[in-house]
Parts: C-alpha cells; structure tokens; sequence
C-alpha cells in the first residue's frame, strides 16, 4: 500500500474534512466581516461625500487598523491582510484614472479568473476542492482514484465557481456604466452574504452525504489478493 494510505486521517467522511477546510478558508465569521469594512467604508464615504480620495483614504485606514488590531493580539492575520492588499491595489486603479468605479476592476478581473480556474478544473475532472482532501491525507491526488469524492468535489467546485461569475455578471455592466455607488452595494451584497449562502447549500449538501474518508487499494494489493484467491478457485474447480 502507498505511503498516502498509510498515513492517519482525522476526519471520518469526506464531507466532514470538506466541512472544516471551507469553515477555514473563509476565515470564520471575523474574517469575513473583516474583508467586507473596507468596501462598507468606501462606499458609505463615495455615496454621501463623493470624494475619491477621503473614500479610499477611509477604506485603507480601515483595513491597516484590522491589521494592527490582529498583529497587536498576535491573531492570524492572513485574511484581513488580503483585504489590506485589495483596497490598496482598488486604490491604484482609480487614482490612476480618476475614476472611482476603477476601485472594482480588480475585483472583476480576479472573479473572472477564479471562475475561469475553477470551471476548467471541473471540467478536466480535476476539482479544485479534491486538493483540500490531499492537503490533509499527505497525498494531493490520492483523492481522483475514488470516483465518488470526484464526482462529490466537482459539484462542490461548481457550486463556489458560481458566485464568481454572478459577480462578473453584475459588476460589469456597472462598471461600464460609471456606477460606483451601485458598484459598492452590489460588492457588499455579493460578497460575504452571498459567500454565506453558498457555504451554506454547500454544507446542506455536504450533511445528506457519508462518503467514507479511505484510501482506494493500490493496484499492486489488488493483484496480490487476486493471486492468493486463484488457488481457492484452482481447487474448487
């Protein structure tokens, strides 16, 4: 048996390790109320004052307080610090054109491109969720050789590839249109709410299925089995 199959497993079920990996990548619910303030505070200041600079001035005041507060309770600050990085390149974008609806062309172009990953590894048969269970099992594709974990993983990677091109859908027209106020909405309500919700009909998903966590017998186990039965069969013939 492979070294991978060999090494321990905490989680029972697939939907269970699936469960825990998504709860993490999304930061629990401090993270993700960390990744909306900033464009929160944007828009707030962009709807009333209509002051690029004060909006984005705001925002990365924001997001760089986050920051300091994680660093100071020594806290994981990976995911309030992407928020820090975004706001900072939306700013480049609309300083440099003047525009303030520029601010979300980064986050067009990056929804754009997940979607674009995602579906493409759906589509080869090779989803982006199935590396979630080779992170944790100590094989990154140990995972393909149980059809039912692919077949469970494509669905699981379509179903986060579709906010993304709802997104794109909405954002672009009104990027289009000069629309950043709108912009600023649509980007709050498609964001983490929207990113909720689909955990959530995820893990609704994820809670009708048992699929057992185990590793498939290599082929070369299989084969030995095969040769130990043929003299069972040998003789009974």
């Amino acid at each position: 048996m492979s070294e991978a199959a060999s090494v321990p497993v905490t989680h029972e079920t697939v939907e269970k390790l699936i469960r825990d990996q998504l709860s993490k990548a999304l930061g629990g619910r401090r993270g993700i109320l960390e990744g909306a303030l900033p464009t929160i505070a944007f828009t707030a200041s962009w709807i009333t004052a209509k002051n690029l600079r004060l909006s984005l001035g705001l925002a990365c005041g924001i997001a760089l307080a986050l920051l300091i507060l994680r660093l100071v309770q020594r806290s994981p600050s990976r995911f309030v610090f992407n928020a820090f990085v975004g706001i900072g390149i939306a700013a480049v974008f609309a300083l440099r054109s003047g525009k303030a609806e520029d601010a979300f062309l980064p986050s067009i172009y990056y929804n754009a491109g997940y979607f674009a990953v995602l579906a493409f590894t759906a589509l080869i048969r090779w989803p982006l969720v199935g590396f979630m269970i080779g992170s944790v099992t100590g094989d990154p594709t140990e995972w393909r050789r149980n059809p039912q974990i692919v077949r469970l993983c494509s669905v699981l990677t379509w179903m986060l590839a579709a906010p993304c091109a709802l997104r794109v859908a909405v954002y672009f027209p009104l990027w289009r249109a000069g629309e950043a106020g709108a912009l600023g909405i649509a980007k709050i309500v498609l964001g983490w709410p929207l990113q909720v919700a689909v955990l959530s009909a995820m893990v609704w998903l994820l809670s009708r299925n048992h699929t057992p966590l185990e590793p498939v017998p290599d082929s070369d186990d299989e084969d030995e089995d095969e040769a130990e039965d043929a003299p069972v069969q040998a003789r009974a013939d």
